[in-house]
């Protein structure tokens, strides 16, 4: 192979953009003519080395031409090792026997009581720990001394609260809570017996039936007010975890039909969080109190001036309604107020009084004793549970005698105006009037499907 050096070093002066270009075709030319088992040539022919002319630097204009510093390659970095994984500790699980303490089970593998006492005083969150219940689980790990370092319980399905023992000896307390998933339900149901059966029938839940009865409870006396044929429809939320139904959320929607009355109810959430049931137009169906304070119970004696007293077996005015229920049954306040009087009133036995504001206050009579924490000076809540029936006084069986009395005046509980509570506001209430429109339109196409069913069946 012949080569005109000559000629190609004055195209790389005439062109000197293509000297990088053709110097490397020329080198790996000449290299693979060297290596080539083929040319017949000696190992020292093919080590000899060409020499090309070696063009002038290029500069640009109105610029001094600059050396080109030889470019130097970087060494590739070794690839970043991934930071070490600190292992799991090995969890010990524990499951609540009947009988067992919280103490009792951690002592079993070494704590001490003092490092229980530290626990359960850490934190509130922690406090219930020291009501745990037979079917619970907890979790602990020890360190290498044998020391209680993290302990994780869950007080609920979705809530996991994980307690971690820190360098300061403090415990330091995290708190997780899944979410659910929701589905949307439809029940319906016409009334021939009570209002639990019906809930029943319609395969509602007891806890679900109660929210039922809870929603209309400022309308409806469930004791008196409910007939035969009376009707209704629930538009409510079932819970799952993981695939698996765990229980009944909130009622969204319902409607009750009784005694020529058509009642409406949609939940709404207002944007300071809390959630409550309003009609159609957004009025609150809380009123400033619940008609009847003990649930489905049935009426021993009305509101009457004229009674004849079953005991003393003379006429004595009767001002209030006798609600005849099993002894120990959960009284509720019939409204917010505070404790005024509890304790022991003549043939009232066992005595509450709640006032609520300037105007209003309830009495709440036959106790058979007060609920944790009451007290005269405290503030209860309206449905908090404040006591239980029983028959302490002048009784001739288990029921609450429960007086409304406003200005001090006795008034009759079941016929008594009941003040609303607050309605949307006029900010949300176009917010409030799309979602119940929403609801409505959800309520109306479940009856028609569960007409459509029905039909078919038949």
């Amino acid at each position: 192979m012949s080569m005109n050096f000559s000629a190609l070093g004055r195209m790389v002066r005439r062109f000197p953009r293509l000297h990088l270009a053709l110097s490397a075709v020329l080198a790996i030319t000449v290299v693979a003519m060297a290596l080539s088992p083929e040319s017949g040539e000696s190992h020292s022919q093919r080590s000899q080395t060409v020499t090309l002319p070696k063009p002038e630097p290029r500069a640009e204009a109105g610029a001094e031409a600059r050396p080109v510093a030889a470019r130097e390659t970087a060494p590739t970095p070794a690839p970043a090792r991934p930071a070490p994984v600190a292992p799991e500790p090995d969890w010990i699980e524990l499951e609540v026997q009947s009988g067992d303490t919280l103490s009792a089970l951690l002592q079993e593998h070494g704590v001490t009581a003092a490092q229980v006492h530290r626990l359960v005083n850490g934190d509130d969150r922690l406090a219930a720990l020291a009501r745990i219940r037979p079917g619970e689980t907890l979790g602990i790990t020890l360190d290498d001394q044998g020391e209680l370092n993290a302990l994780r319980y869950h007080p609920t399905r979705v809530q996991t609260v994980k307690a971690t023992l820190g360098d300061d000896g403090r415990w330091q307390v995290k708190s997780e809570t899944r979410e659910y998933q929701r589905r949307v339900r439809f029940a319906e149901a016409t009334i021939d017996n009570s209002l639990f059966l019906a809930g029943h029938a319609a395969g509602m839940s007891d806890n679900l039936t109660m929210q039922l009865a809870n929603i209309f409870g400022w309308d409806i006396d469930f004791v008196l007010d409910i007939r035969n044929g009376d009707r209704f429809r629930v538009l409510y939320e079932e819970l799952y975890l993981d695939g698996e139904k765990v229980g009944v959320g909130n009622i969204l929607a319902a409607e009750f039909w009784t005694q020529g009355r058509h009642l409406t109810a949609y939940r709404f959430e207002t944007r300071s969080g809390d959630a409550d049931y309003f009609d159609s137009e957004g009025r609150s169906m809380r009123k400033e109190f619940i008609r009847t304070p003990v649930a489905f119970s049935r009426i021993s004696s009305r509101f009457s001036l004229g009674r004849k007293h079953p005991i003393l077996n003379k006429v004595r005015a009767h001002r209030g309604i006798d609600y005849a229920a099993p002894s120990g049954t959960p009284i509720k306040a019939a409204g917010k107020g505070k404790v005024i009087f509890a304790g022991v009133k003549g043939g009232y036995g066992n005595v509450l009084i709640l006032k609520h504001g300037q105007r209003y206050s309830t009495l709440y009579a036959h106790m058979r004793g007060f609920a944790r924490g009451i007290r005269v000076g405290s503030r209860v809540n309206q449905g908090q549970t404040i006591g239980y029936v029983g028959m302490s006084g002048l009784a001739t069986g288990p029921h609450l005698h429960y007086e409304f009395r406003v200005d001090g005046v006795h008034r009759n509980p079941q016929t008594v105006p009941l003040p609303k509570a607050q309605s949307v506001t006029d900010n949300e209430k176009p917010q409030f009037l799309v979602r119940a429109k929403r609801l409505e339109a959800q309520m109306t196409l479940f009856a028609e499907a569960a007409t459509l069913a029905s039909s078919n069946v038949l």
